[in-house]
Protein backbone atom coordinates (compact mmCIF):
# COMPACT_ATOMS: atom_id res chain seq x y z
CA UNK A 1 0.00 0.00 0.00
CA UNK A 2 1.21 3.34 -1.29
CA UNK A 3 0.62 5.76 1.83
CA UNK A 4 1.68 9.95 1.77
CA UNK A 5 4.54 9.68 3.70
CA UNK A 6 6.32 7.71 1.63
CA UNK A 7 5.56 10.11 -1.34
CA UNK A 8 7.45 12.52 0.39
CA UNK A 9 4.79 14.26 2.83
CA UNK A 10 4.43 13.54 6.51
CA UNK A 11 1.21 15.10 7.79
CA UNK A 12 1.89 13.64 11.50
CA UNK A 13 5.32 16.04 11.20
CA UNK A 14 3.16 18.91 9.99
CA UNK A 15 0.83 18.60 12.82
CA UNK A 16 3.72 18.08 15.39
CA UNK A 17 5.35 21.47 13.68
CA UNK A 18 2.11 23.22 14.38
CA UNK A 19 2.30 22.56 18.08
CA UNK A 20 5.73 23.96 18.60
CA UNK A 21 4.24 27.12 16.64
CA UNK A 22 1.87 27.52 19.06
CA UNK A 23 4.42 27.48 21.81
CA UNK A 24 6.33 29.91 20.58
CA UNK A 25 3.51 32.23 18.90
CA UNK A 26 0.31 31.21 21.01
CA UNK A 27 -2.01 33.33 18.85
CA UNK A 28 -1.67 31.08 16.00
CA UNK A 29 -4.51 28.50 15.16
CA UNK A 30 -7.69 27.84 13.09
CA UNK A 31 -7.89 28.12 9.44
CA UNK A 32 -6.75 31.58 9.52
CA UNK A 33 -5.76 33.81 12.54
CA UNK A 34 -7.59 36.81 13.66
CA UNK A 35 -6.05 40.19 14.83
CA UNK A 36 -8.11 42.52 16.80
CA UNK A 37 -8.59 45.86 15.26
CA UNK A 38 -8.21 48.26 18.18
CA UNK A 39 -11.01 50.69 19.12
CA UNK A 40 -13.57 48.26 17.18
CA UNK A 41 -15.46 45.53 16.94
CA UNK A 42 -14.02 44.00 14.44
CA UNK A 43 -11.15 41.13 14.13
CA UNK A 44 -8.77 40.96 10.62
CA UNK A 45 -8.68 37.54 9.58
CA UNK A 46 -5.51 36.15 7.44
CA UNK A 47 -4.33 33.04 5.90
CA UNK A 48 -1.63 32.43 3.80
CA UNK A 49 -0.98 29.24 1.21
CA UNK A 50 -0.23 27.77 -1.92
CA UNK A 51 -1.02 25.55 -4.90
CA UNK A 52 2.11 22.84 -4.07
CA UNK A 53 3.08 19.92 -6.86
CA UNK A 54 -0.22 20.71 -8.54
CA UNK A 55 1.57 22.89 -10.62
CA UNK A 56 3.43 20.08 -11.83
CA UNK A 57 0.77 18.93 -13.90
CA UNK A 58 0.85 22.55 -15.34
CA UNK A 59 4.29 22.56 -16.12
CA UNK A 60 3.73 19.26 -17.72
CA UNK A 61 0.84 20.28 -19.65
CA UNK A 62 2.01 23.85 -20.47
CA UNK A 63 -1.55 25.12 -18.92
CA UNK A 64 -1.10 27.76 -16.75
CA UNK A 65 -4.57 29.32 -16.65
CA UNK A 66 -6.47 28.05 -13.72
CA UNK A 67 -3.38 27.63 -10.97
CA UNK A 68 -4.17 31.12 -9.78
CA UNK A 69 -7.58 30.14 -9.07
CA UNK A 70 -6.35 27.62 -6.98
CA UNK A 71 -4.08 29.68 -5.09
CA UNK A 72 -6.85 32.31 -4.21
CA UNK A 73 -8.95 29.49 -3.00
CA UNK A 74 -6.89 28.11 -0.57
CA UNK A 75 -6.33 31.37 1.21
CA UNK A 76 -9.78 32.36 1.03
CA UNK A 77 -11.59 29.53 2.24
CA UNK A 78 -9.59 29.23 4.61
CA UNK A 79 -10.27 33.28 6.18
CA UNK A 80 -14.37 32.43 5.49
CA UNK A 81 -13.97 29.32 7.76
CA UNK A 82 -14.50 31.86 11.05
CA UNK A 83 -17.21 33.79 9.26
CA UNK A 84 -14.88 36.53 7.68
CA UNK A 85 -15.48 38.47 4.48
CA UNK A 86 -11.98 38.20 2.08
CA UNK A 87 -10.85 41.95 1.82
CA UNK A 88 -8.12 41.61 -0.49
CA UNK A 89 -5.60 39.51 -1.50
CA UNK A 90 -1.42 39.29 -2.54
CA UNK A 91 0.36 36.91 -4.10
CA UNK A 92 4.20 36.17 -4.29
CA UNK A 93 5.28 34.44 -7.65
CA UNK A 94 8.89 33.19 -8.50
CA UNK A 95 10.41 31.38 -10.81
CA UNK A 96 13.84 31.15 -12.55
CA UNK A 97 12.76 33.51 -15.33
CA UNK A 98 10.34 35.46 -16.26
CA UNK A 99 7.62 33.78 -19.41
CA UNK A 100 5.75 36.69 -19.81
CA UNK A 101 3.25 34.48 -21.42
CA UNK A 102 2.94 32.30 -18.49
CA UNK A 103 2.90 35.10 -15.77
CA UNK A 104 -0.14 36.38 -17.78
CA UNK A 105 -2.07 33.18 -17.49
CA UNK A 106 -1.12 32.89 -14.08
CA UNK A 107 -2.16 36.69 -12.83
CA UNK A 108 -5.32 36.60 -14.96
CA UNK A 109 -6.17 33.55 -13.26
CA UNK A 110 -5.65 34.98 -9.77
CA UNK A 111 -7.51 38.11 -10.80
CA UNK A 112 -10.37 35.44 -11.74
CA UNK A 113 -10.25 34.01 -8.39
CA UNK A 114 -10.06 36.96 -6.64
CA UNK A 115 -13.72 38.05 -8.53
CA UNK A 116 -14.95 34.81 -7.77
CA UNK A 117 -14.53 35.12 -3.88
CA UNK A 118 -15.35 38.77 -4.07
CA UNK A 119 -11.94 40.22 -2.83
CA UNK A 120 -9.36 42.58 -4.73
CA UNK A 121 -5.88 41.93 -6.09
CA UNK A 122 -4.27 44.42 -4.12
CA UNK A 123 -0.46 43.19 -5.18
CA UNK A 124 2.39 41.16 -4.90
CA UNK A 125 5.66 40.27 -5.57
CA UNK A 126 7.38 38.81 -8.35
CA UNK A 127 10.81 36.99 -8.12
CA UNK A 128 13.30 35.92 -10.35
CA UNK A 129 15.61 33.02 -9.20
CA UNK A 130 18.01 31.60 -11.69
CA UNK A 131 19.78 28.82 -10.33
CA UNK A 132 17.00 28.47 -7.58
CA UNK A 133 14.15 27.10 -9.56
CA UNK A 134 14.75 24.82 -12.92
CA UNK A 135 14.08 26.19 -16.18
CA UNK A 136 9.95 26.39 -17.11
CA UNK A 137 9.48 25.99 -13.32
CA UNK A 138 7.80 28.43 -10.59
CA UNK A 139 5.94 28.61 -7.26
CA UNK A 140 3.11 30.43 -6.17
CA UNK A 141 2.35 31.77 -2.39
CA UNK A 142 -0.89 33.75 -1.78
CA UNK A 143 -1.82 35.83 1.10
CA UNK A 144 -5.68 36.63 2.25
CA UNK A 145 -7.02 39.78 4.48
CA UNK A 146 -10.84 39.38 6.00
CA UNK A 147 -12.69 41.12 8.58
CA UNK A 148 -15.10 39.53 10.81
CA UNK A 149 -17.49 41.01 14.03
CA UNK A 150 -16.11 39.47 17.32
CA UNK A 151 -19.52 38.54 18.09
CA UNK A 152 -19.76 36.95 15.10
CA UNK A 153 -16.32 34.64 14.83
CA UNK A 154 -17.19 30.64 14.09
CA UNK A 155 -14.70 28.93 15.86
CA UNK A 156 -15.96 25.73 16.94
CA UNK A 157 -16.53 26.47 20.54
CA UNK A 158 -20.62 26.01 20.06
CA UNK A 159 -20.49 22.61 18.61
CA UNK A 160 -22.48 20.39 20.87
CA UNK A 161 -23.67 16.75 20.98
CA UNK A 162 -26.60 16.33 18.37
CA UNK A 163 -25.31 18.50 15.95
CA UNK A 164 -25.35 17.71 11.96
CA UNK A 165 -22.24 17.67 9.54
CA UNK A 166 -23.11 19.70 6.08
CA UNK A 167 -20.77 18.87 2.94
CA UNK A 168 -20.26 20.96 -0.01
CA UNK A 169 -19.09 19.24 -3.08
CA UNK A 170 -15.86 20.05 -4.63
CA UNK A 171 -15.17 20.01 -7.59
CA UNK A 172 -12.37 17.52 -7.86
CA UNK A 173 -9.18 16.95 -5.74
CA UNK A 174 -8.61 21.12 -5.19
CA UNK A 175 -5.10 21.64 -4.56
CA UNK A 176 -4.31 18.39 -1.73
CA UNK A 177 -2.38 14.97 -2.44
CA UNK A 178 -0.94 16.17 -5.54
CA UNK A 179 2.49 14.46 -4.28
CA UNK A 180 0.50 10.96 -3.76
CA UNK A 181 -0.96 11.54 -7.24
CA UNK A 182 2.85 11.95 -8.90
CA UNK A 183 3.84 8.88 -6.77
CA UNK A 184 1.35 6.46 -8.34
CA UNK A 185 0.82 8.38 -11.53
CA UNK A 186 3.25 7.43 -14.68
CA UNK A 187 3.31 10.48 -16.92
CA UNK A 188 1.04 8.86 -19.49
CA UNK A 189 -1.47 8.59 -16.62
CA UNK A 190 -1.25 12.40 -15.46
CA UNK A 191 -2.05 13.58 -19.11
CA UNK A 192 -4.98 10.62 -19.40
CA UNK A 193 -6.75 12.23 -16.19
CA UNK A 194 -5.63 16.00 -16.86
CA UNK A 195 -9.16 17.21 -16.68
CA UNK A 196 -9.93 16.58 -13.72
CA UNK A 197 -6.93 16.60 -11.81
CA UNK A 198 -6.10 20.56 -13.35
CA UNK A 199 -9.69 21.31 -12.06
CA UNK A 200 -9.19 24.53 -10.05
CA UNK A 201 -10.60 24.39 -6.42
CA UNK A 202 -14.37 25.71 -5.75
CA UNK A 203 -14.05 29.02 -3.97
CA UNK A 204 -17.25 28.83 -0.97
CA UNK A 205 -16.72 32.21 -0.33
CA UNK A 206 -19.89 34.16 -1.30
CA UNK A 207 -22.29 30.72 -0.81
CA UNK A 208 -20.88 30.81 2.93
CA UNK A 209 -20.89 34.63 3.25
CA UNK A 210 -24.41 34.63 1.69
CA UNK A 211 -25.68 31.87 4.38
CA UNK A 212 -24.31 34.04 7.17
CA UNK A 213 -26.20 37.15 5.73
CA UNK A 214 -28.17 38.91 8.76
CA UNK A 215 -31.29 38.84 7.12
CA UNK A 216 -31.59 34.77 7.10
CA UNK A 217 -30.65 34.92 10.98
CA UNK A 218 -29.12 31.46 10.85
CA UNK A 219 -25.25 32.55 11.65
CA UNK A 220 -25.93 31.44 15.11
CA UNK A 221 -26.87 28.09 14.52
CA UNK A 222 -23.45 27.47 12.52
CA UNK A 223 -20.67 26.20 14.96
CA UNK A 224 -18.30 25.46 12.98
CA UNK A 225 -16.94 25.54 9.18
CA UNK A 226 -13.87 22.98 7.83
CA UNK A 227 -12.24 23.63 4.78
CA UNK A 228 -10.88 20.48 3.73
CA UNK A 229 -7.74 20.40 2.43
CA UNK A 230 -4.49 19.01 4.13
CA UNK A 231 -5.42 16.20 6.35
CA UNK A 232 -8.40 15.32 5.09
CA UNK A 233 -11.77 14.90 6.85
CA UNK A 234 -9.69 13.58 10.05
CA UNK A 235 -7.41 16.92 11.18
CA UNK A 236 -9.34 19.33 9.64
CA UNK A 237 -12.63 18.47 11.35
CA UNK A 238 -10.93 17.66 14.41
CA UNK A 239 -9.45 20.85 14.67
CA UNK A 240 -12.62 22.37 15.84
CA UNK A 241 -13.88 19.97 18.26
CA UNK A 242 -14.73 20.90 21.98
CA UNK A 243 -13.79 17.92 24.51
CA UNK A 244 -15.98 14.78 24.55
CA UNK A 245 -17.50 15.56 21.01
CA UNK A 246 -16.94 12.59 18.76
CA UNK A 247 -17.49 12.97 14.84
CA UNK A 248 -19.16 10.46 12.86
CA UNK A 249 -19.08 10.62 8.88
CA UNK A 250 -21.01 8.14 6.86
CA UNK A 251 -19.27 7.54 3.86
CA UNK A 252 -21.66 6.24 1.77
CA UNK A 253 -23.88 9.73 2.28
CA UNK A 254 -22.36 11.06 -1.12
CA UNK A 255 -21.04 9.58 -4.49
CA UNK A 256 -17.14 9.39 -4.26
CA UNK A 257 -16.08 10.92 -7.67
CA UNK A 258 -14.52 8.64 -9.91
CA UNK A 259 -10.78 9.65 -10.09
CA UNK A 260 -10.42 9.67 -6.25
CA UNK A 261 -11.66 5.50 -6.64
CA UNK A 262 -8.71 5.12 -9.77
CA UNK A 263 -6.27 6.71 -7.58
CA UNK A 264 -7.08 4.18 -4.54
CA UNK A 265 -7.25 1.53 -6.51
CA UNK A 266 -3.83 2.01 -9.06
CA UNK A 267 -2.00 2.77 -5.45
CA UNK A 268 -3.59 0.34 -3.52
CA UNK A 269 -4.42 2.89 -0.82
CA UNK A 270 -6.17 2.26 2.79
CA UNK A 271 -8.78 3.64 2.62
CA UNK A 272 -8.27 5.77 6.31
CA UNK A 273 -5.33 6.98 4.09
CA UNK A 274 -7.23 8.24 1.42
CA UNK A 275 -10.05 10.22 3.82
CA UNK A 276 -7.09 11.98 5.23
CA UNK A 277 -5.16 13.00 2.43
CA UNK A 278 -7.76 13.69 0.08
CA UNK A 279 -11.71 15.90 0.26
CA UNK A 280 -12.70 12.59 -1.18
CA UNK A 281 -15.53 14.90 -2.86
CA UNK A 282 -16.46 17.08 -0.29
CA UNK A 283 -14.39 20.38 0.21
CA UNK A 284 -16.05 22.31 2.88
CA UNK A 285 -17.60 21.28 5.61
CA UNK A 286 -20.28 22.89 8.01
CA UNK A 287 -20.91 21.52 11.55
CA UNK A 288 -24.75 22.76 12.58
CA UNK A 289 -27.49 23.10 14.97
CA UNK A 290 -30.26 20.31 14.08
CA UNK A 291 -33.03 21.95 14.77
CA UNK A 292 -31.84 24.88 11.75
CA UNK A 293 -30.38 21.82 9.04
CA UNK A 294 -33.00 22.02 7.00
CA UNK A 295 -33.67 25.79 6.44
CA UNK A 296 -29.28 25.75 5.92
CA UNK A 297 -29.53 23.07 3.28
CA UNK A 298 -31.88 25.09 1.77
CA UNK A 299 -30.06 27.86 1.52
CA UNK A 300 -26.51 26.19 0.71
CA UNK A 301 -28.73 24.77 -2.35
CA UNK A 302 -26.45 21.89 -3.12
CA UNK A 303 -25.57 21.09 0.82
CA UNK A 304 -25.15 17.13 1.70
CA UNK A 305 -25.71 15.35 5.32
CA UNK A 306 -22.76 13.37 6.17
CA UNK A 307 -22.64 13.43 9.31
CA UNK A 308 -23.18 14.11 12.86
CA UNK A 309 -21.77 15.00 16.14
CA UNK A 310 -22.17 12.24 19.43
CA UNK A 311 -20.60 11.99 22.65
CA UNK A 312 -17.27 10.46 23.17
CA UNK A 313 -13.70 10.93 22.87
CA UNK A 314 -12.73 14.19 20.68
CA UNK A 315 -11.92 12.48 17.55
CA UNK A 316 -12.79 12.15 13.83
CA UNK A 317 -14.46 8.51 12.06
CA UNK A 318 -15.33 7.82 8.86
CA UNK A 319 -17.25 4.76 8.35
Amino acid sequence: MVTYKEAGVNIDAGNKLVKIIKKIAPAVGGFSGLYPIKGTNYYLSASTDGVGTKLKLAFLLNKHDTVGIDLVAMNVDDVVCCGAKPLFFLDYYACSKLDLKVSEQIIKGIHKGCKLSGCILLGGETAEMPGFYSKGEYDLAGFAVGIVEKNRVIDGRKIKIGDVLIGLPSSGLHSNGYSLVHKIFSRQELITHSKILLEPTRIYTKQILKLLEPKNRIQSSIHGIAHITGGGFYDNIERLLPKNCNVVINKNSWEIMEIFKIIQKKGNIAEKEMYRVFNMGIGMVLIVDKIFCDRIMKLLGDGIIIGEVKKGEKKVEVI
